[in-house]
């Protein structure tokens, strides 16, 4: 007959019952390996968890900006009364400035659909920067909770255009795919292009 140890007919492997250095040689009589399609699954999953840790470092890392997409150092990470002082007095900057318009760009850090459109954002104000500012604002900032009640912003990204004096003129409708929020945003640029 078999004379090695008899396996038990169910195997409980607890998470501390795992040697943790390889100086404990004592020999288990529950060893389980799992079967090839959950290793599968198990490293799909470690995968899938990798790249949103990556990705959502990245938005918070964008962020955290002033406004460029320049990598900042991790000591100098702002926090978010930090942040929300600096997108504040950016948005007073660009009313003070006197300048056709000030489009007022709400976004969230989390949000995949705003982080893709940084690019698109700083090229529109850098090839319309005679006759317009915009400021990014995070919504998810409590510093801009009255400006959030008072343009009705339920989504992200949003985008609301404002007059010389501030008056919100228009904002951008619900986001249901990239392109359509550049449209709408193209849209709001024509109301008060000169």
């Amino acid at each position: 007959m078999n004379s090695g140890p008899k396996q038990p007919f169910f195997c409980f492997k607890l998470p501390w019952d795992s040697p943790q250095s390889p100086t404990k040689t004592m020999p288990s009589t529950c060893d389980f390996d799992t079967p090839w399609m959950f290793k599968s699954l198990q490293s799909m999953g470690s995968l899938a968890f990798n790249f949103f840790n990556n990705s959502v470092s990245k938005s918070r890392l964008l962020a955290a900006g002033s406004g460029d997409a320049a990598p900042r150092s991790k000591s100098k990470r702002l926090s978010p009364g930090e942040q929300g002082e600096a997108e504040q007095r950016a948005f007073a900057s660009a009313l003070a400035s006197q300048k056709e318009a000030t489009v007022l760009e709400f976004y969230s850090p989390k949000c995949k659909l705003c982080n893709s459109l940084l690019n698109f954002v700083l090229e529109m104000e850098g090839r319309n920067k005679e006759w317009l500012n915009i400021v990014m604002a995070d919504a998810e900032n409590e510093m801009w909770l009255p400006e959030l009640l008072h343009y009705d912003i339920r989504y992200v990204p949003c985008f609301v255009i404002l007059d010389k004096q501030g008056r919100a003129l228009a904002k951008t409708g619900v986001p249901t795919s990239r392109l359509h929020v550049i449209a709408g945003l193209s849209h709001l640029l024509r109301l008060k292009r000169p």
